[in-house]
């Protein structure tokens, strides 16, 4: 009879055999990244440095420690491996520049490296491919005057920033202490609590303050919501008016400012929430982005958060500006400056686009004025800024709603009994942990500014109910 049990020596042989064989003795090796990725990664280095040291008064050091950590996990182990290098124009006096600081980022031998520039009054920009000394001033109408905060800082919170005094109730204290140790998840940066127009609890973490700047990531879609309000009342726009996309008999014509501002536009996008990784990093425009979107659902059929529909938007209103006001002046001018938000830059893409959807720098005190203005109905010091109705219509759901979490109105995400909070509360968030929650019932604001890493998120509602039970 043959036995049918492998010898030792067939056992030997055979795994001698397979350690001799490459493919069974490891794991294929990783492919190495694209050029196209490790471009974007260069970007979101040169762009997230430049913001951080520029507007934030962050370090290098600081900013690659946590403001480039946690990030999107295709560019985060490249973004390590590029080298930054930052000028301000007074470290070479002698050399001339358009701009005064300059981030670089070299990713490949026969390309040119990633460029972001900083002025005071645009902040940063980022470029396409261009040798360094090729890339040219955005073109402006002229130049706008740098901020000045020490104009409005001499004036009484909450437009300036005398008379602060912070009293926190007793019971608050630990729950903000919660925050900073990772209680509600995620890395909290500042923490700033507002009831009835007086800040009640205001911490910060290391190397942040009342006046650091950090990028407002999607907030900004909610500032966008309030100056296309502005727009409206001075009779620039309709919202219900369509052709903002595209005026000829193209289904995209049929698209409202309304749908845009609800995320029911029905433009197509490859990723969740369309992520616009070419334009906020790479160096293209609005216009590139909206030349290229195409038609998957009917507009006003379905809820799908885009950055896309936030920038055509923006860009609606860019065209009805034009010819009566400065374009670039518009955002500071009609709503940052008239309420205290003086720390507070738009930025804007290489064609002079604002990138509303997310590029803005804030501090955590001026989002806590932002709250107040939306809680006071987009009225500041006596003086209507919105239109009247207009908080209502950005906190009222209309059409496709999202499939799970918060309801969503014109750019504000509404919360209630489902997530724990009282009815009528809403909140602007942004990624990284950036939130504005509104409580009208408890006349309260809550700011929570953070850098937390994917799949960390913060919970901003079980953070908020906490700061309910503890606030009198």
């Amino acid at each position: 009879m043959i036995s049918l049990r492998p010898t030792r020596a067939f056992l030997a042989l055979a795994a001698a055999a397979l350690l001799s064989c490459p493919a069974a003795a490891q794991q294929p090796a990783p492919k190495a990244p694209t050029t196209w990725a490790r471009s974007i990664a260069a970007g979101y280095k040169a762009l997230t440095l430049c913001g951080a040291i520029f507007n934030g008064g962050r370090t290098q050091a600081q900013a690659e420690a946590l403001e480039l950590t946690g990030i999107y996990p295709e560019y985060e182990a490249i973004v390590p491996t590029l080298t930054a290098t930052v000028t301000r124009r007074e470290d070479n006096p002698a050399v001339p520049m358009l701009w005064d600081g300059l981030v670089t980022v070299p990713f490949d031998e026969t390309l040119p490296p990633r460029v972001a520039t900083w002025t005071p009054w645009d902040g940063c920009t980022i470029y396409p491919l261009t040798p360094p000394e090729q890339i040219p001033v955005i073109v402006r109408s002229g130049n706008v005057p740098p901020l000045v905060p020490g104009n409005l800082d001499q004036r009484d919170w909450p437009t300036g920033e005398k008379g602060i005094v912070v009293r926190t109730p007793p019971a608050l204290q630990p729950v903000i202490a919660k925050a900073f140790a990772g209680g509600f998840s995620g890395r909290t940066t500042g923490v700033v609590i507002v009831q009835n127009n007086l800040i009640i609890g205001e911490s910060y973490a290391e190397g942040f303050g009342p006046h650091t700047s950090q990028r407002t990531w999607s907030v900004a879609k909610s500032m966008s919501g309030s100056l296309i309000g502005i727009a409206s009342r001075e009779g620039l726009l309709d919202v219900n008016k369509a052709g903002v996309v595209r005026a000829d008999a193209d289904l995209r014509g049929t698209i409202t400012i309304d749908n845009l501002l609800r995320m029911a536009s029905g433009l197509h996008g490859d990723t969740p929430g369309n992520r616009t990784d070419a334009l906020y990093f790479g160096g293209a425009t609005v216009d590139d982005e909206a030349a290229i979107a195409g038609l998957d659902a009917m507009p006003g059929t379905r809820f799908r958060y885009a950055n896309l529909d936030i920038l055509i938007a923006v860009r609606a209103l860019r065209r009805a500006i034009r010819d009566n006001f400065r374009y670039e002046a518009y955002p500071r001018a009609k709503l940052f400056q008239r309420i205290g938000m003086t720390r507070t830059i738009a930025e804007r893409d290489s064609g002079g686009n604002f990138i509303l959807s997310s590029q803005v720098w804030s501090t955590a005190r001026d989002l806590a004025r932002l709250g107040i203005f939306w809680l006071n109905d987009g009225v500041w010091n006596g003086d209507r800024i919105l239109p009247q109705g207009w908080m209502t219509y950005m906190t009222t759901p209309s059409g496709p709603q999202p499939a799970t979490g918060p309801g969503y109105g014109a750019t504000l995400w509404l919360f209630g009994p489902a997530q724990g909070l009282p009815e009528g509360s809403y909140a602007a968030q942004g990624n990284r942990g950036q939130f504005v929650m509104v409580i009208p019932s408890r006349k309260l604001v809550i700011v929570r500014r953070g850098e937390d890493a994917g799949g960390a998120p913060f919970d901003i509602a079980r953070f908020s109910a906490e700061v309910l039970k503890a606030v009198p």
